[in-house]
């Protein structure tokens, strides 16, 4: 089992990011319907943030359901519904005694009544705790987030709230629904994209793919991906040397 010496847990990623890929295909190979690797992947969640609590990750979010996952089966969608319904009742009072804040990223008018009553009471239950935060991205699109964002500041330069010329990027970035960069992106089920997740929140961030399917995933995987990250040199555009010479105080 890996541990992390105190050096290592000061470069410790502040906010993960993971596209649970593999559900179905992890059902599909052992007979079962797809909705079993669904429910199986639940544990690998519950699994994932209580690791990322006990290390001291600031941020943790996870792709629950994007915006083009509609175009799958209606059983397969419904199924995933109750299960996201299921987890939140379950999972909430666990998550709040735990200092964990929640919030569900994406365009919600889209869900049902009761599932978007949920979420408000779990968001609004946790909202002042001050441990983990978890993000859950529930039909939630990259470019959707983008375009929402230009939206919003478009309305308030038409409504004279705001001058054009104020909008840069610091500006956009308050105006997306998640204002944190991504530093360590993780994919399971070894497809190598990016599937419209995080996009602005992802220009810099550090991918790591590993062809485990979501329901596999457990501690060892997070602290494998997370070993994976403190060998990358995270330049941001510069050159090592100038890397160096900052962090030796210069």
């Amino acid at each position: 089992m890996v541990s992390f010496s105190d050096k290592d847990a000061a470069y410790l990623p502040r906010h993960i990011a993971i596209i649970m890929d593999g559900n179905g295909r992890w059902a599909q190979k052992r007979g079962m319907l797809r909705v079993k690797g669904h429910q199986e992947g639940a544990n690998a969640v519950i699994t994932t943030i209580e690791t990322c609590a006990r290390l001291g990750i600031k941020t943790l979010s996870l792709f629950a359901f994007s915006s083009e996952n509609w175009k799958r089966p209606p059983s397969e969608v419904n199924a995933l519904m109750q299960l996201l319904a299921k987890a939140l009742k379950k999972q909430t009072p666990i998550l709040h005694q735990n200092g964990i804040k929640v919030r569900v990223l994406g365009d919600l008018k889209a869900l049902k009544p009761s599932l978007q009553e949920s979420i408000s009471y779990t968001q609004n239950l946790t909202e002042n705790n001050l441990g983990l935060k978890l993000n859950i991205a529930i039909n939630y699109g990259g470019k959707w987030d983008i375009v929402q964002a230009c939206k919003k500041l478009a309305l308030k330069v038409r409504d004279g709230d705001l001058d054009l010329e104020r909008i840069d990027e610091e500006l956009f970035n308050h105006a997306l629904v998640l204002d944190e960069g991504v530093d360590l992106l993780i994919r399971t089920g070894g497809e190598r994209r990016i599937s419209n997740f995080l996009l602005w929140q992802c220009a810099y961030s550090e991918f790591y793919v590993t062809d485990l399917l979501w329901p596999d995933f457990n501690e060892q995987a997070l602290f494998d991906a997370i070993d994976y990250y403190l060998s990358r040199e995270r330049r941001f555009g510069m050159t090592s040397e100038q890397i160096k010479e900052i962090s030796n105080g210069n």
